[in-house]
């Protein structure tokens, strides 16, 4: 059903793209059976692809046919020039696909104003301006409606921009995640390049966890299996060979090696298609966003009850006369006033209960969580972390262990040979060939065609270009310094069966048959376990020796290079029976390699530095609470020396079990003793997959909050199954890109500190707004409660609530929200998963804070007249300096939040540049208000002595801390 749909997206994209004119075919390109300078047309090589026609291969000669067709070289893969490129996107296409388009602005905006309180606040402002303009002329009866309707409008467009910005960077997140780089052989050498610069003709290599980039047809391949379901639907595992060569663009690389044949890309692939007519949904809800939008509904629910009562306490004063007018007249007498007056009078009282509904509904909550992940997300991606996920960001901050891989995450990844020992000399230098005797041979063979790298000598004579893992390019560079030719020995033997290196066995090997049909069995892998498997070694002689006598001084010096955190491989081969081979391919696909009577080559040292900047990082996550776990796929003493060079083991004496445990030991105790274990495992060594994923089910299970980097496709479960998975960004599969929840860009253990540092920056940029919110909720409420019941007015009117709703919702989000995360934060234990939000300390500052102004300005109200010296006329002035105040009180208030459990509040606050700007500007529009906007805010001018007498409440107000 997929591909029929997949196909009908097909004909529908063509026909509108042959429409204007921008068909991908390219202007000289038509759907002939050739085309321009390649003997196949597009639409006949797409045809045969998509359809799986075994007999349209075979009618162009199979994979060999159709390369030539293609002018490419299967060994060499095309010439890969810029005219060569330009030719093949001309005639075949890019491999890109159309993007759907994602929300417009509009959109947003649309969305934005069906907010419930919104939708009540428009109400409110349509009533206001009616009203206004029928009791006190188009003059001035506008005023409270259009600050009300100014006020909605502001609060839509800022919701709306900060929603579509996010979009936005979802959208450049999704192209960052789509930009996968891969290797393709070009003109003889494996080159790195982007998904979208495939071209058809590509030879592209294939190993585990890989996703296959575009439609092609298998040249080679050794028990290569796909994962398909992508594709079909089905989760069931299909093996690729002769008889069944097609791949589909998108499907995975579940297991073996293999090289495809590109023969078609972008929207002429089923997998373009179904990217065309799909977007990727990025309305994920965080939990913190889950448990925000809780308590703002719960602090919504109370204001709507106060609300209400305020609303009944002043319809009960209007209507038993108790409400009267500035002149000190009553507004409603029994009997006298007009049922049109007394309308209007219900409606302006309700308009207060509505405006004090707004106030206390805090859409600032959603608003500020909205920014901080929006600015954390981007600010992570410069501190080279991708986030997959959203929830990602808050669940890292409460992480208390990490567990981490070695090579390539603590380790530089940048391997050499540092010792070697060929059957029982010790080569010193490593790389000296005079010192190889009679086993050279037998030696460049098994490196030469037990691998996955490559080779690449320049005609010209330049610099010898080799390609492959870390692990693969050192042991390659280092036969080439002994004189292996590699693309000789390839060609002077034939390859049988490949079984690819198995992260469980920890080894990998291959079967070839010599020109003289000799078949050698080939191994490499942890040395250990291939010494265990071996029978006898070549001495300098090359005779074969009994290595039963000899089994400890190997094993010695295996011990001893670990010690010296060196990661030890051991190269192994045997002689097999040509007449034992499967002679099928069906047989020989299925032909278990013999693992037995193996005879041992060489065993070399190899040397990853570690990473600068390690150990601090590591002392850091200590300081901060998060315990490190190395858990490596290495020898245990490799593990342990590397460990004590990145300070996860303090001293040798803490390298004893079960701080330092073997995988096989762990996994051999039962479910229960993992989970007490766990918590004391530092380092675990030859540790496979599922050793990893046991590790971090034991630790959830024990209450940990686990963070997990994996970089291989059997390391997708482990990530899967953490609370944070990151993968690896330069090491690292697609299969386990796809299982995380971030994407370490430069595979470095610093960046996932920083990540760290930026998960709990959220945490506590959410905290800080809330606090801050709160506590104008409450002041805000409390003031106009008490000035309802006892005086039957508030002091503080529909225009200037609104004001301090936008103050408090909207430039304290973005001021607060956008914090950038200090050292402080690393000095805290983690946030447990089930903490409250607010926590002991913001509850302490919430009600001082909120008692302080609730004391001083009900004073003001009640006082304020006498305290002033200002005559009973004068009621204005002290409602605009109650105002002034409060507005004041929030301000500063600002500085108390962004440090809620610091003595010196304003301690790096010049670094927030923001953060200043937005305070400055609140100040500045204040002033603004106060001075030139009177009639509009029902405000009047203030002297310098009233200026001051607020500054000095507002200052008071902000320096409780110090």
């Amino acid at each position: 059903m997929i591909r029929s749909h997949a196909h009908v997206i097909r004909a529908a994209l063509l026909f509108r793209l042959r429409g204007e004119q921008e068909i991908v075919l390219g202007p000289s390109a038509t759907p002939s059976t050739a085309t321009g300078d390649y003997a196949i047309g597009l639409e006949e090589l797409a045809s045969m692809t998509r359809d799986h026609n075994i007999s349209s291969l075979q009618h162009c000669g199979g994979v060999k046919g159709l390369s030539k067709m293609l002018k490419t070289n299967l060994a060499t893969g095309i010439v890969g020039d810029e005219n060569d490129l330009i030719k093949r996107m001309n005639t075949f296409g890019a491999n890109r696909y159309p993007q759907k388009n994602g929300r417009s602005f509009l959109r947003f905006l649309w969305e934005a104003w069906q907010d419930l309180t919104l939708i009540i606040l428009i109400v409110a402002a349509i009533a206001s301006l009616g009203l206004g303009i029928k009791t006190e002329g188009l003059s001035r009866g506008w005023y409270d409606g259009a600050s009300i309707s100014f006020a909605v409008m502001l609060v839509i467009i800022v919701t709306a921009v900060s929603d579509y910005r996010q979009s936005l960077q979802f959208q450049n997140l999704n192209k960052e995640k789509q930009n996968i780089q891969l290797e393709v052989m070009r003109g003889g050498r494996i080159m790195k390049i982007s998904i979208f610069d495939i071209v058809v003709g590509d030879v592209v290599p294939l190993r585990i966890g890989d996703q296959v980039p575009a439609d092609g047809i298998l040249i080679t391949g050794h028990s290569l299996a796909i994962d398909e379901s992508s594709m079909t639907g089905e989760s069931k595992i299909v093996h690729k060979d002769q008889n069944a060569p097609f791949l589909m663009s998108g499907c995975k690389v579940a297991d073996g090696i293999g090289t495809m044949l590109v023969t078609g890309v972008g929207i002429n692939t089923e997998w373009g298609l179904l990217m065309a007519s799909i977007s990727e949904d990025t309305g994920e809800e965080t939990p913190l966003q889950v448990r925000l939008n809780g308590l703002a509904t719960f602090i919504g629910i109370v204001g709507l009850a106060v609300a209400l009562s305020v609303l009944a306490i002043l319809l009960g004063r209007y209507f038993t006369g108790n409400t009267k007018n500035p002149d000190g007249s009553v507004q409603f007498i029994k009997g006298e006033t007009t049922v049109s007056k007394a309308v209007d009078g219900v409606i302006k009282i309700i308009t207060i209960a509505v405006t004090i509904v707004v106030v206390a509904v805090p859409e600032g909550l959603p608003l500020a969580v909205t920014l901080t992940l929006a600015y954390s997300m981007r600010k992570m991606m410069a501190d080279k972390a991708l986030v997959r996920r959203l929830s990602a960001c808050e669940t890292m901050g409460s992480s208390t262990t990490i567990c981490s891989d070695k090579t390539g995450t603590l380790t530089l990844n940048q391997m050499t040979v540092v010792e070697a020992y060929v059957g029982k000399q010790k080569i010193n230098p490593p790389d000296d060939p005079s010192q190889l005797q009679s086993q050279a041979g037998l030696l460049c063979e098994g490196i030469a065609q037990n691998t996955t790298g490559n080779v690449f000598v320049p005609k010209d004579g330049g610099d010898v270009e080799i390609s492959g893992s870390p692990t693969e390019k050192a042991i390659l560079s280092w036969a080439v310094k002994l004189g292996m030719d590699f693309d000789d020995l390839r060609a002077e033997s034939k390859i049988l069966h490949v079984f690819p290196f198995n992260s469980e066995k920890k080894r990998g090997g291959v079967a070839i048959q010599t020109a003289d049909s000799i078949v050698h069995i080939h191994w490499k892998g942890a040395a250990e376990m291939v010494l265990a498997s071996c029978t006898g070694f070549l001495d300098s002689n090359g005779s074969l020796q009994s290595i039963d006598k000899e089994m400890d001084y190997f094993k010695v010096a295996i011990d001893d290079m670990a010690a010296c955190s060196l990661r030890c491989v051991a190269i192994a081969y045997r002689p097999y029976e040509l007449d034992k081979v499967p002679t099928n391919e069906e047989s020989l696909g299925k032909w278990v390699l013999p693992e037995d009577e193996l005879v041992l080559l060489a065993i070399v040292g190899i040397k990853d530095p570690c990473r600068p900047g390690v150990k601090d990082a590591v002392k850091v996550c200590t300081a901060a609470g998060v315990k490190v776990r190395m858990v490596t796929g290495d020898n245990i003493q490799t593990a342990k020396a590397i460990a004590l060079e990145c300070g996860i083991l303090s001293s040798g004496a803490d390298a004893k079990e079960p701080n330092i445990i073997e995988g096989k030991v762990f996994r051999a105790y039962s479910e229960k003793e993992r989970e007490i274990i766990a918590k004391k495992i530092t380092v675990m060594g030859r540790s496979s997959p599922n050793d990893k994923l046991l590790l971090v089910q034991a630790l959830r299970k024990g209450g940990e909050v686990v963070a997990v980097t994996g970089d291989g496709t059997n390391d997708a479960p482990a990530l899967h199954e953490a609370d944070i998975g990151l993968s690896m960004g330069i090491q690292g599969t697609e299969v386990a890109k796809e299982s995380s929840d971030i994407v370490i860009l430069d595979d470095n253990f610093a960046s996932v500190v920083k990540v760290v540092r930026w998960g709990r920056s959220v945490y506590a940029n959410i905290q800080k707004f809330i606090q801050f919110q709160l506590t104008v909720n409450v002041g805000a409420l409390v003031i106009n409660v008490v000035a309802a019941i006892s005086s039957g007015d508030v002091p503080l009117n529909t225009v200037q609530l609104l004001w301090i709703n936008l103050i408090m919702d909207t430039l304290g989000a973005l001021a607060l929200a956008t914090e950038p995360p200090t050292d402080h934060l690393m000095h805290r234990t983690p946030v447990g998963r089930r903490e409250p939000l607010i926590t002991n300390i913001m509850w302490r500052n919430l009600l001082i804070q909120a008692l302080y102004q609730i004391a001083v300005l009900l004073v003001l109200n009640f006082r304020g007249l006498s305290i002033l010296h200002l005559n009973q006329d004068d009621t204005i002035v002290k409602n605009t300096m109650i105002f002034n105040a409060f507005v004041l009180c929030q301000v500063f208030n600002e500085f108390n939040a962004r440090k809620p459990d610091e003595i010196n509040v304003f301690k790096g606050v010049t670094q927030n540049r923001l953060f200043m700007g937005i305070v400055g500007f609140t100040v500045i529009l204040q002033i603004i208000l106060i001075e030139f906007t009177g009639d509009f805010t029902t405000t009047v001018r203030l002297n310098w002595k009233q200026w001051l007498i607020c500054v000095a409440i507002g200052t008071v107000r902000g320096t409780f801390p110090i």
